[in-house]
């Protein structure tokens, strides 16, 4: 059975605010048939999570046309923590309320044909080499209500594009900066390497609604062709007004590498995906997260590989800690396809629990349909010993401390693998914010 969401936006609608945006043909017709499916499909079934009376209709789609930022000083101390302002990152881009509010990207990276904007300038700009990669190859608009609904309302994003042969030495820096507290973030991110072609792409999610409700629902696509290697690493840090569901998916073909190094941060109910498929021989994924629960929150992470291609390595690593009464599903899937030869799928979930009435459970599971493979797996649930905090607050550490210095000690096992130091930074400091 289906949820009525009761969305006050109908086909005209989407049609006028297509226009608006000086869309493609393609596009304006993609978005129609997205709301049409959106009534026939049902809501995802995240396993052990019951999301069918959480806000997914409550929300304003569209915003005011937000101030341009004359530099970066001038932005707000809980946006700057997420930039080294003294020495900005030479390629970066915010989108504030979903519209482009800062833009810089090297000449050098403009004159090699690298594409680093917003998702409506690409559209008018490059609208064949979107259409390409848009919601086919990864993420597929009818898989259910809530892809069909992030089809047909798109309204920000980014595309990221790098030719063949060419490497990126400096990151890509994004952030997505939701200030206007009801409106609902309907972002997609494509991720484009060439043949032969490297980057890391870094993104930072923030809110600041912790009372108005509001609706995330975020699409990610990165493809990395024969031989590319992408690193990309991510912060969600929604605040509790918001409810999220985050959808990254990623394709690799041969011998490509992709990284993922994510904190998962959010203070609101959550549903996150991050799933790698490994089309081609010799291709790696290393999905790395983070994640800290507070308050009554739900959340529930899927953390999933597929091998296709032959002697893959694809390798799960996922730490989560709980307080509060929050809980959390954390689900490691390794998937090994037949004839996907020689391949091999290793995975580790941890959760910590610092009270009581917090939840967490892991889920490790190996799906195996071939001989010639390797594949493991390790998970622990599990509490804080009393004489560990005790032994800290002998020496006259508060239990607050105390708790902190747990929780860090907990996670930097996964912290300080994260590849991307501006991410591992970044992390650090929201940590220590939902710590206190």
């Amino acid at each position: 059975m289906t949820v009525d969401t009761k969305l006050p936006y109908d086909k005209e609608y989407i049609s006028q605010f297509s226009q608006e945006k000086s869309e493609p043909d393609w596009m304006r017709e993609l978005r129609l048939q997205a709301l049409e499916q959106a009534d026939a499909l049902e809501l995802p079934k995240p396993d052990k999570t019951k999301i069918g009376k959480w806000n997914f209709s409550n929300f304003k789609h569209d915003a005011a046309e937000a101030e341009k930022i004359a530099s970066l000083d001038k932005l707000p101390e809980d946006i700057q923590e997420f930039l080294d302002v003294e020495n900005a990152p030479e390629n970066l881009l915010i989108q504030r309320n979903h519209m482009v509010a800062f833009e810089s990207l090297k000449q050098e990276l403009k004159d090699k044909g690298v594409i680093f904007t917003d998702i409506f300038t690409a559209l008018r700009e490059h609208s064949d080499l979107v259409k390409r990669y848009y919601m086919k190859d990864a993420v597929s608009v009818d898989e259910h209500r809530l892809t069909a609904l992030h089809a047909a309302l798109m309204n920000g994003g980014v595309f990221v594009y790098v030719p063949k042969n060419v490497q990126l030495e400096e990151p890509l820096q994004v952030i997505f900066w939701q200030e206007d507290p009801e409106t609902a973030m309907f972002n997609h991110v494509l991720v484009v390497a060439e043949e032969n072609s490297s980057m890391t792409y870094v993104e930072n999610y923030i809110s600041q609604n912790e009372e108005q409700e509001t609706v995330s629902n975020i699409v990610t696509e990165v493809i990395a062709h024969n031989n590319a290697q992408i690193s990309f690493g991510g912060v969600d840090n929604f605040a509790a007004g918001t409810t999220t569901y985050v959808n990254r998916r990623g394709v690799a073909y041969r011998d490509a590498h992709i990284e993922w190094a994510l904190g998962q941060m959010n203070d609101g109910n959550t549903v996150s995906e991050n799933i790698t498929h490994l089309i081609g021989d010799n291709s790696v994924s290393n999905a790395k997260t983070v994640s800290v629960g507070r308050g009554k929150q739900t959340q529930n992470f899927t953390a999933k590989i597929v091998h296709f291609g032959k002697e893959s390595e694809g390798h799960i690593l996922q730490h989560g800690v709980m307080k509060d009464k929050a809980s959390s599903i954390f689900n490691g899937i390794g998937k090994i396809e037949h004839g996907a030869t020689k391949s091999n799928a290793e995975q580790e979930s941890r959760v910590l629990m610092l009270s009581e009435k917090a939840r967490g459970d892991a889920n490790p599971i190996l799906l195996i349909d071939e001989d010639d493979v390797t594949a493991g797996h390790a998970a622990s649930v599990g509490r804080v010993d009393p004489l560990q905090l005790y032994y800290l607050m002998s020496r006259g550490i508060t239990q607050t401390e105390a708790e902190r210095l747990v929780i860090h000690g907990f996670l930097a096992p996964v912290v300080k693998q994260l590849p991307i130091e501006s991410v591992k930074n970044q992390l650090s400091q929201v940590i220590e914010r939902k710590v206190y």
